[in-house]
């Protein structure tokens, strides 16, 4: 919880910085707007009052020409740079500046689908450079359709150059982030198999071709100057935004039903919205702005209500969603900044989509730490279950499916002796169970250490022990079974005693005949000790 306050508070701080207007105001050119039909050919007039254009507030959203008229005093030793405030997506626009006699004395065009270069990175920034006297300024903008309100400015070329670089850093930082990250998805996606990270990933393409469109940076870097690459790509990349939602949470019919059905609607809308789009091409940036609030709305929602039913995912996901919405609110809703001139609307809506890919990232990053501790304690724990089917919980040795293993491994040169524990039925009824558990201990532990590495103990039922022995030795086997006795004998346990029968691999292939023989030798030799010792 607390990194997620610090993260949001950086957030913050950082949004804060950004929107602070530079030390020195550029002067915003006041004048008065008109609109023209886009048939309509400019003359040169150097009075726009009196061509008979309409007034208006602002350039239309849904596009058109527009043209503002300005006046500005110049002084002569000084270079000027005139732009736009608000906004970078202007389709085309030409700056026309007349001298106080109403002659032209520049021209200067530019805008995203004209092959003018510009002079300044990433920016539709013009110099000015006259002698000193009052000039008029007018603007005229073609633009299929516009995301903000834009406002023409002028600043001095030295305040113009330093003004413009945080926002350049923060498109091309973005930009870069948005590659990086669209390139890990899809990778993730072609590995994995799985679609939340391609649709995640489509929705990256998709702002990351609009954004590289609308800041510039495919204009100015790759020379593409078709327009309606700045709306058409959202459009797309808002389904993708839907589908990855509900893949990621886990948005299925039968688990949230409300959700799945408001997924369906959402989709439903976005469909309308393209269909309106294609069929209206200025309308096209209002259908992305609207697409947006709804898989913003859809993508919240769907936060909360999976939160609140105990997905974790979700609420790692709600971080990224709350501010995305948060951001990409703003930049929606807003027209214009204030008082802030290098800042546009786009950079508040890169910025939206930026965060939320990067805790996105860091969502997907705990996940896959999640699952590697899962994977970690499933394997521990297949090993321990391994581990308790195998061995004996009394003497810790290996038990009678472990033996099993063993003689699948068991050369021909080797051996098998299966060994009887007598006595332990006499400790047990005159001493208790407690005892003749430590009598089986103290054997399992002196036959252990006599065997060392070159044969391996087994505990296959109450008092019978098997050993597998590879070198087949015999004379061996016997002496380290009698030491083993001798120091159980050692330890108090005088009455005890062993019985043993010895079958060799090479006497049949097949293993549970193997095991039968050193069986039945074995209760053989318990017979023989019988007689022995009653004759004695």
């Amino acid at each position: 919880m607390t990194f997620r306050m610090v993260l949001n508070l950086c957030l913050c701080i950082w949004l804060f910085v950004l929107a602070m207007p530079a030390s020195a105001t550029p002067l915003e050119l006041k004048g008065e707007w008109y609109k023209a039909a886009e048939v309509w050919d400019y003359q040169l007039q150097y009075d726009m009052s009196e061509t008979g254009l309409p007034k208006v507030p602002h350039p239309q959203k849904t596009g058109g020409v527009f043209l503002h008229q300005s006046d500005i005093h110049l002084d002569g030793n000084t270079t000027y740079v005139v732009d736009f405030k608000n906004s970078s997506v202007i389709e085309r626009f030409t700056h026309y500046v007349f001298d106080d006699n109403g002659d032209l004395v520049l021209k200067l065009t530019g805008g995203i689908s004209s092959a003018t270069d510009n002079p300044f990175m990433l920016r539709h920034g013009r110099e000015i450079k006259l002698p000193a006297g009052h000039y008029r300024i007018i603007s005229e903008l073609y633009s299929s359709f516009y995301l903000a309100q834009p406002q023409p400015y002028i600043d001095t070329l030295d305040d113009y150059r330093q003004a413009i670089k945080p926002g350049n850093a923060i498109v091309l930082i973005c930009i870069g982030a948005m590659l990086i990250l669209m390139v890990y998805y899809s990778v993730l996606g072609y590995v994995r198999g799985q679609r939340t990270d391609t649709m995640y990933a489509l929705f990256i393409a998709g702002n990351l071709v609009y954004n590289s469109m609308a800041m510039l940076v495919a204009p100015d870097l790759f020379g593409v100057h078709w327009f309606y690459l700045v709306s058409i790509p959202i459009l797309f990349s808002n389904f993708a935004y839907v589908l990855f939602v509900s893949s990621l949470l886990g948005i299925k019919r039968h688990i949230y039903r409300k959700l799945h059905a408001l997924r369906r609607w959402s989709l439903g809308l976005l469909g309308i919205f393209l269909l309106v789009a294609l069929l209206f091409p200025n309308w096209s940036m209002e259908m992305d702005r609207y697409g947006v609030g709804v898989i913003m709305s859809y993508g919240l929602l769907a936060g909360i209500v999976c939160s609140y039913r105990g997905n974790r995912t979700a609420r790692m996901y709600l971080v990224a969603i709350v501010a995305f919405f948060a951001i990409g609110s703003y930049a929606i809703t807003n027209s214009g900044l204030e008082g802030v001139y290098t800042i546009y609307i786009e950079h508040i809506g890169l910025l939206a989509v930026t965060v939320e890919m990067i805790l996105l990232a860091l969502v997907l990053a705990r996940q896959f730490a999640q699952l590697h501790y899962e994977k970690e304690y499933a394997l521990n724990q297949s090993e321990h279950n391994l581990q308790i089917a195998y061995t004996d919980a009394l003497t810790g040795l290996p038990n009678r499916y472990a033996l099993d293993k063993e003689l699948e491994h068991l050369p021909q040169s080797g051996l098998l002796v299966f060994v009887d524990m007598d006595g332990l039925k006499f400790y047990n009824d005159n001493f208790g169970h407690k005892r003749g558990d430590e009598l089986l201990c103290a054997f399992a532990s002196a036959m252990r250490s006599e065997l060392m590495k070159y044969g391996a103990l087994h505990r296959i039922g109450g008092d019978e022990f098997a050993i597998t022995f590879p070198s087949g030795d015999l004379t061996s086997i016997e002496t380290k079974l009698h030491a083993a006795m001798q120091t159980v004998h050692a330890q108090g346990f005088d009455f005890s005693g062993i019985s043993y029968g010895i079958a060799m691999v090479s006497e049949s292939a097949d293993r549970n005949v193997l095991k039968h023989l050193a069986d039945t030798r074995m209760y053989e030799h318990k017979r023989q000790r019988k007689k022995r010792s009653l004759s004695s």
